[in-house]
């Protein structure tokens, strides 16, 4: 770029070139060229680090990223809970724990996981465990039934993002109970079949809620669009839009 073009990199080129060498798995790489970026790394960059490190369990290299992002923006809780996440992936409780400690300390807090959707000109929305809702036995129902489908069709959960030192069966249940679930099981009961359903979560969609909405998305025929706060995922024929990074 430089050589060729004269054209300096910005921190937002190196982070793009970041993000991509963390998607190819090359995260050795990546961390040696935020080392030996012509300008200072910013928070955003490590965050792309930090991100690939979490997709391809490198527990060595998110500790330094996550650190690093700590320091940079101490406020932010977004950092800790990614890093509790790859904790709890490797049932590193522990480290859980202590993660957890830290941001009860500094008094942050994780907003609740919620999910929007939009029927007749009316939102309505969908906390996690939400029993509140006029039709809460009908969207229950319909996830005990798309959950007996998706497991005839092989489906397997992945539990490594509930962050509780607890039994399988028990982190599969919860998973059953976020919000996206219930929201798409709404709009599944209350519109009829081809219709695309559109969702907004105000968090990042999970790696066992990603693989289920795919999956819904097939053997429903219909086309999901799912707005978390990372990106747009659409959802269909089984695949995203995303390409299972996020």
């Amino acid at each position: 770029m430089t050589r060729e073009y004269r054209v300096k990199p910005t921190v937002a080129n190196y982070s793009c070139l970041v993000d991509l060498l963390g998607r190819a798995g090359h995260l050795d790489e990546a961390y040696e060229l935020i080392k030996t970026m012509d300008v200072e790394p910013s928070s955003d960059i490590w965050a792309a680090l930090l991100s690939a490190c979490r997709l391809h369990r490198n527990v060595k290299l998110a500790e330094i990223s996550a650190q690093k992002i700590f320091e940079m923006n101490p406020k932010g809780v977004g950092s800790y809970i990614c890093l509790s996440n790859i904790y709890a992936a490797e049932k590193r409780w522990d480290d859980v724990e202590r993660v957890r400690a830290v941001v009860r300390k500094k008094g942050l807090k994780k907003p609740p996981g919620c999910t929007f959707v939009e029927l007749d000109k009316m939102v309505h929305q969908f906390l996690v465990g939400d029993k509140s809702h006029p039709q809460t036995e009908d969207i229950y129902a319909k996830l005990r039934d798309l959950n007996l489908r998706l497991r005839e069709v092989g489906y397997k959960p992945d539990t490594t993002s509930v962050l509780y030192d607890v039994e399988e069966e028990v982190k599969e249940k919860m998973l059953w109970d976020h919000s996206e679930r219930l929201a798409i099981a709404f709009a599944l009961i209350n519109t009829s079949p081809g219709t695309t359903i559109r969702i907004t979560k105000n968090l990042r969609v999970c790696v066992d809620c990603h693989t289920v909405t795919k999956m819904i998305s097939k053997f429903t025929t219909r086309e999901i669009i799912m707005r978390d706060n990372h990106r747009f995922h659409y959802f269909r024929d089984g695949i995203c839009s995303c390409g299972d990074y996020w």
